[in-house]
């Protein structure tokens, strides 16, 4: 039996980036299970399933495109010092969740600080990179 759209699959698996660091892996706990198809994974883990046998190992490079996208300039955010909240002390590094559209989570990390502003990047951590995942197909159902 093959992996196809609609199937519940549960993988193994590690992501690392290109300089071998690992960022991700589901070693050491439950295999992760998701729906093919179901749009609720990266576009390349989704499709490297497709076809799949239970056992099947692989390992794929998935392009910053098909992951989290490339890192987009409209997502640098310049906040007036003036406006940033008396209880946080700025530094680069430190994260923070900002209330986005819709009243959705935005998580941001701060990249600049200046006498007048602050430069918040609310990119994912992993856009712009490409993405090198082991793969192991544990079930189909």
């Amino acid at each position: 039996m093959l992996a196809k759209k609609g199937d519940a699959v549960k993988v193994h698996y590690t992501g690392r980036l290109d300089d071998g660091s690992v960022f991700d892996s589901s070693q050491n706990r439950s295999p992760l299970g998701f729906t093919l198809g179901d749009g609720n994974m990266i576009k390349g883990f989704d499709a490297a399933v497709y076809g799949m046998a239970i056992g099947d190992k692989k390992t794929v490079t998935i392009p910053a495109a098909e992951a989290y996208g490339e890192r987009r300039q409209d997502m640098m955010i310049d906040v007036p010092l003036s406006q940033v909240p008396q209880d946080i002390k700025p530094e680069i590094g430190l994260q923070l969740v900002l209330q986005g559209g819709g009243g959705q989570p935005m998580p941001v990390t701060v990249v600049d600080v200046t006498e007048e502003k602050i430069t918040l990047d609310a990119n994912h951590e992993l856009a712009g990179k490409d993405l090198i995942f082991d793969i192991e197909l544990m079930e189909i159902n």
